[in-house]
């Protein structure tokens, strides 16, 4: 009997079901089915079946389906390698990629075109030709759209794929009101874009100019979207398009923008502004149905795709806060380009949170607007990759490829994309493959780089141009109707520039105004205000006694059980509260009066060292238990995820995060202080300057452990001084405070004023378990945050030597001043280095009129740390004499031997002033 004659009563769907499965899962398969596959494809990349034992001792597989199998073939290979054979290229040839999807390649000859095939039955149409299966498989890969999809590792998600592909054979089927509205969207970016070049001649606005279709395809997505329940829509771009799109997608006024054109000053004076294409808006809108919805588009910096990390958290925060953690209502957009998706590393980061816990926002469509162009450089300089979204692939999202000349294609890839997201809750990535009319911006010469794509470019139509004729031809509309809409547009604008024109400043509108309602702005004067941070010395009990006990019926780890433990002896006997009590606590009574906790970061759970523990496992089975989220009665959420190990897009997120709920304490912890370093950019461009570009407000918490015991270069220093050299004026919190009661004051500071300001906390590293490191429930219930702490054992007589010092170093000092029993020298911690407390430094100076010598002492080199701060912000500093190490390239010797040769000296030089360093 022949050995394949089973194969005879086999329907070719089910073989294309078992091979895509043997492609994926190759040993889910029964062997003599993997056998087959194997033998099979090994023939076909060997052009000979024969020579497998495919035929053996005159056994063989039926000719008829062997064929079939051939076709099943021919059609994974379209799925699989379509999207390199496409039209998507508006300006461009193709490259040429072998092999080539010629049926020659799959065993078939083009005596079998005429032949019936049921494998057509895959592609959702009954037995026909294999000619009419080729003409199906080009409509469906390889025309305006093509798709990557054949690596997604989950066979529901590629049925669904297949499914919705084979739909109109992926082509778009719109009525004709529906088309006249996408060519109304259409001839609205391509008009608006016109009319500023007119306009304003030679400035810049990075142009949506060969990437127009990208408004009609936001505008179905957004209907759509709301459609399906999606409440909240937050995007990110950059600048190119940005102004077409919040005219024609957001609903700015183009009043508004033409005053940004104009360059006129602004009406409020708390901020300096920036250009107009990196201002954020929120606005609020009906779609056609009547259902409201909410439009978010972030601010952003000239860094590309930074803005990126921050939609996530802006996302995620309006998804806990107002939707209970439904991710279907909240839909995070980010348009990148081209360059800047394939060429800046926090897209690899970004990606890589979107399944995670701690940040996923239920997936988010990821649209390029691919001008085969960074500035100058031409793509194939830019990437090493095939396309500018293969890092889309890192997480198996789906790609498409679309042509950004057919607008239908356009639309029909988002809607695609859209419905993508809504079921699978995963991300998508859209590359509009479209080119830029103009250089990087108006006033460039793109010739100079690009002669031959720039004389392509010059005599090819706009989209707009190329849908009216495509809709003429259809007979919807005629000769009239695109100058009409072109000329209603244009006098909308017109009359929108005469009327800016008569006003002499322009507003900016705050982003995300409904979460910031009863916020005020604060200056300087106003963040030194004495702020009540008390609470209840009862329901501090309270409290403690939840976060001291581990449930009684589960097993611990010995060493964690101690841990906890000795939390409840040190709150309810000793009256002794160490750091990590202190924190827990901070968290403990924000959560009871209603605000949310959130802290991120590598390793937060427990702590890089071991202090914190907010998160406890069970030993036998990991399951969690967190304390802070048992707290009796009425209580907020404590969230804190250990991070991703990343500190550009977790910085990023967890700062968008807290942008969107400013009544959430939102912290991120570094796992040492110098790592906030690859977050540098978010630093610079967000934190330490966006009330002053963007009026933006925000209260992120950054805990950067800082302090030398021996460790190196890279775990000594948060390098404060960056921090410090940004502060101006009233833009941030920057502290390095000693007890556990100050920190707990600090971080309650921060929610219980009426504005928020970021707050940088240089953390301790050996001060957690330090002996002098604690503080009393009284200072806990009924203090406040001091921004300077005198001396508490001076004699103000005896004094001869004022030491003024922060952080970690005063214990190093006090160390060495009980020793030597040095009762003529006092020791001031200044607590809060930014805004500085220079009243009460002068008051203290004023205090000890006897010190003559006065001095600044730091454990880091003299370029470094807090020095040149004071220098520039008290001006006494210029007459202090000043005890720290040498000048230094690198913060600390690797050394811990030298290095702690290098700590004495300063310490000694404190204490004697003919030993400076």
């Amino acid at each position: 009997m022949d050995k394949y004659s089973f194969l005879n009563a086999i329907h070719p769907a089910y073989i294309a079901e078992l091979y895509d499965k043997y492609l994926q899962y190759p040993d889910s398969l029964e062997p003599s089915w993997r056998a087959f596959f194997q033998g099979f494809d090994f023939g076909i990349e060997n052009g000979s079946l024969e020579s497998l034992g495919i035929e053996q001792n005159g056994q063989s597989i039926p000719d008829n389906l062997l064929k079939e199998f051939q076709v099943i073939k021919l059609i994974d290979g379209y799925r699989t390698r379509g999207h390199l054979f496409t039209r998507t290229n508006p300006v461009r040839e193709r490259r040429k990629y072998e092999p080539t999807l010629d049926i020659e390649n799959f065993g078939l000859s083009e005596g079998d075109l005429k032949m019936t095939f049921k494998a057509a039955e895959v592609l959702g149409i009954k037995e026909t030709t294999l000619g009419d299966i080729i003409t199906h498989l080009k409509s469906i890969y390889c025309d305006s759209i093509g798709i990557e999809y054949m690596y997604i590792r989950k066979p529901e998600e590629i049925q669904w794929i297949q499914d919705k592909l084979n739909v109109n054979d992926n082509q778009p089927n719109f009525s004709e009101e529906r088309k006249k509205h996408i060519l109304k969207k259409l001839n609205e970016a391509v008009s608006f874009e016109t009319f500023l070049h007119t306009k304003y001649v030679g400035q810049k606005r990075f142009s949506l100019e060969g990437g127009e279709s990208l408004i009609p395809a936001l505008d179905a997505l957004i209907e759509s979207a709301a459609e399906k329940g999606v409440k909240e829509f937050v995007m990110g771009m950059a600048h190119r398009g940005r102004l077409s799109t919040l005219t024609n997608i957001f609903g700015k006024s183009a009043k508004d923008i033409f005053s940004e054109f104009d360059g006129k000053d602004y009406a409020q004076d708390i901020f300096d502004g920036d250009v107009k294409y990196h201002l954020g808006w929120t606005s609020k809108r009906k779609s056609d149905s009547g259902k409201e919805i909410n439009l978010n588009i972030a601010p952003n910096p000239s860094h590309l795709e930074t803005v990126g990390a921050v939609v996530q958290g802006i996302a995620r925060a309006k998804q806990d806060d107002h939707f209970k953690g439904n991710e279907k209502a909240v839909l995070p957009i980010i348009v990148h380009g081209d360059a800047a998706i394939a060429g800046q590393g926090i897209v690899y980061e970004i990606v890589q949170m979107a399944q995670l816990d701690g940040y996923k926002t239920g997936g988010t469509i990821h649209i390029v607007v691919n001008n085969q162009i960074g500035f100058t450089t031409n793509y194939l300089d830019a990437r090493s990759s095939t396309y500018c979204t293969d890092v889309g692939k890192v997480t198996l999202s789906p790609v498409l490829h679309v042509n950004a000349d057919d607008v239908e294609a356009v639309v029909h890839a988002m809607l695609f994309a859209l419905d993508f997201r809504m079921e699978f809750g995963r991300d998508v990535f859209i590359d509009l493959l479209g080119y830029r009319k103009y250089g990087h911006n108006e006033g460039d010469e793109p010739r100079f780089t690009q002669p031959k794509l720039y004389k392509a470019i010059a005599k090819h139509d706009n989209p707009r141009d190329i849908y009216a004729e495509k809709l003429k031809k259809q007979g919807i509309i005629d000769d009239k109707h695109t100058a009409k809409l072109e000329q209603d547009y244009k006098e909308k604008l017109e009359e929108n520039l005469e009327d800016s024109r008569k006003e002499d400043k322009t507003e900016i509108t705050p982003f995300m105004k409904d979460e910031w309602e009863g916020y005020i702005y604060a200056e300087e004067d106003k963040m030194m205000e004495e702020v009540d941070t008390s609470f209840d010395l009862k329901a501090l009990d309270e409290i403690a006694e939840v976060i001291t006990k581990l449930p009684k019926d589960k097993k611990f780890l010995r060493k964690i059980s101690k841990l906890i433990d000795a939390r409840h002896q040190m709150y309810f006997e000793d009256d002794k509260l160490d750091w990590a009590m202190g924190e827990l606590l901070a968290y403990g009574t924000l959560l009871k009066e209603g605000h949310d906790v959130r802290m991120s970061g590598q390793d937060v759970e427990r702590g890089t060292f071991s202090h914190r523990h907010a998160v406890v496992k069970v030993e036998d089975s990991e399951e969690e238990i967190v304390l802070l989220n048992q707290l009796k009665g009425e209580q907020a959420n404590f969230y804190i995820y250990n991070s991703l190990l990343s500190e550009y897009g977790v910085v990023g997120f967890d700062y968008g995060y807290a942008m969107a709920s400013p009544i959430t304490l939102t912290i991120w912890e570094a796992q040492f202080g110098d790592f906030s370093n690859g977050a540098q950019i978010m630093i610079d461009q967000y934190i330490s300057a966006a009330e002053d570009k963007w009026k933006l407000q925000n209260g992120l918490v950054m805990l950067l452990p800082h302090g030398y015991e021996g460790q190196g270069a890279e775990h000594s220093s948060a390098r404060m001084e960056r921090y410090l050299q940004m502060c101006a004026a009233d833009n941030m919190f920057i502290a390095d405070v000693t007890t556990p009661a100050n920190m707990y004051h600090l971080l309650r500071r921060q929610l219980k004023v009426k504005y928020r300001k970021p707050l940088i906390v240089f953390t301790p590293k050996s001060l957690l378990r330090h002996p002098k490191v604690l503080s009393t429930k009284e200072e806990f219930a009924n203090g406040s945050f001091q921004t300077l702490i005198d001396d508490p054992e001076a004699e103000v007589a005896k004094i001869k030597t004022l030491v003024f010092v922060s952080g970690k170093f005063y214990y190093d000092l006090l160390e060495k001043k009980e020793n030597d029993k040095r009762n003529d020298v006092a020791l001031v911690r200044v607590e809060q280095l930014f805004p500085l407390p220079a009243v009460k430094m002068r008051a203290v100076m004023t205090k000890y009129k006897n010190a003559k010598d006065v001095v600044w002492a730091q454990e880091e080199p003299r370029n470094m740390g807090a020095f040149s701060h004071l220098l520039l912000h008290f001006e006494e500093t210029k007459n202090f004499r000043v005890c720290s190490r040498k000048m230094y390239a690198a913060p600390a010797s690797g050394s811990s031997v030298r290095s702690k040769l290098r700590h004495q000296k300063v310490i000694d030089s404190v204490f004697d002033k003919n030993n400076d360093q």
